[in-house]
């Protein structure tokens, strides 16, 4: 399965068109269900649609089919000016560069159709700056399978089941797992994960979208868990490793490293102590030691672990291991 937003708005568009054509036409359900390649229930569903949300005057006779009472009415537009094209350019560039190819096909299309409401300079000379002028780099990219990402997004939206089979890195090996996807996460601008409930774990966790290899989306449905807050879950968290108990940490920085930490709210539970050589302590309560771990790591000798014991045990094994290697 995959999200059909957009597919649903282009039928809607010819569904319009089509019911202006009075005088050559006479739709009925079946004869735009073919000609749409849809079934005549999804027609019958986009008429009730377009009366509902929109008041569209539409209605049934059997001389004119389906047809406008009012041939003055129109689907609602919205007006776009040139600041608000190019921020779309500039949103649109963003979310395809943390997001890979996901939405890449979808976005050009939709910009370039929203750039036809502009005179064709103007549309140039803005998609020119947006190239020339605005770039966004995120580092190492990602191969991303769009299909997988739309299906997980259909899943999460329409609360079904999935079966997917997952490479996971740590172990190098590839399984089998059903998993109840609960929402999309794009960390560190490059990495996808899907989050929710494995059947296999029996508990929340987190998978890398790029490491599914294969995914189906199941004819079950499942009801989220109601103890499942997603805001109280990432503060109790470190970055993007699940799992363990919640732990008072403390990480010395010295005085040259302070400050690249002091720029940023690292957890929402974070508490910085001031030494009066520059150097400062950052302390906080979260889980996640592995994902510390390489995070103070990135530090070098600028950073030292205070607490908790687990975790400055695990550093000095690391250490070792890589003095060993030089």
């Amino acid at each position: 399965m995959k999200s059909n937003t957009p597919i649903k708005l282009e039928r809607l568009i010819r569904l319009a068109g089509i019911f202006r054509q009075q005088a050559t036409r006479r739709p009925t359900a079946s004869s735009l269900g073919k000609e749409l390649e849809v079934t005549e229930r999804t027609i019958r569903h986009d008429i009730a649609f377009l009366r509902d949300r929109y008041h569209a005057p539409i209605e049934y006779t059997k001389t004119k089919g389906w047809h406008y009472t009012d041939l003055n009415w129109n689907l609602p537009t919205i007006p776009l000016g040139e600041g608000e094209l190019f921020a779309l350019i500039l949103g649109a560039r963003m979310l395809e560069s943390y997001a890979g190819a996901a939405y890449s096909n979808q976005l050009r299309s939709a910009i370039q159709r929203l750039g036809e409401r502009l005179p064709e300079t103007t549309w140039v000379n803005l998609q020119q700056v947006a190239s020339d002028r605005v770039l966004f780099r995120t580092g190492a990219k990602i191969d991303l399978d769009p299909q997988i990402w739309q299906s997980l997004e259909t899943a999460c939206q329409m609360g079904y089941s999935t079966q997917m089979t997952y490479y996971t890195a740590s172990r190098d090996s590839v399984g089998e797992r059903i998993f109840d996807p609960y929402l999309l996460h794009i960390y560190r601008s490059t990495n996808p994960y899907v989050i929710g409930y494995c059947h296999t774990r029996q508990a929340i966790r987190w998978f890398r979208v790029d490491r599914i290899r294969k995914l189906e989306v199941l004819a079950q449905s499942f009801s989220r868990d109601p103890n499942f807050d997603a805001q109280q879950h990432f503060e109790d968290i470190f970055q993007a490793e699940v799992g363990g108990e919640l732990q008072s940490i403390e990480i010395w920085f010295d005085g040259k490293t302070a400050p690249y930490i002091r720029e940023r709210i690292w957890h929402p539970s974070q508490e910085i102590i001031e030494h009066g050589d520059g150097a400062m302590t950052l302390k906080f309560v979260a889980k996640g030691l592995q994902e510390l771990r390489r995070w103070v790591l990135s530090y070098g000798r600028g950073a030292i672990v205070l607490q908790p014991p687990e975790l400055v045990v695990m550093m000095g094994e690391e250490i070792e291991g890589m003095k060993s290697g030089y």
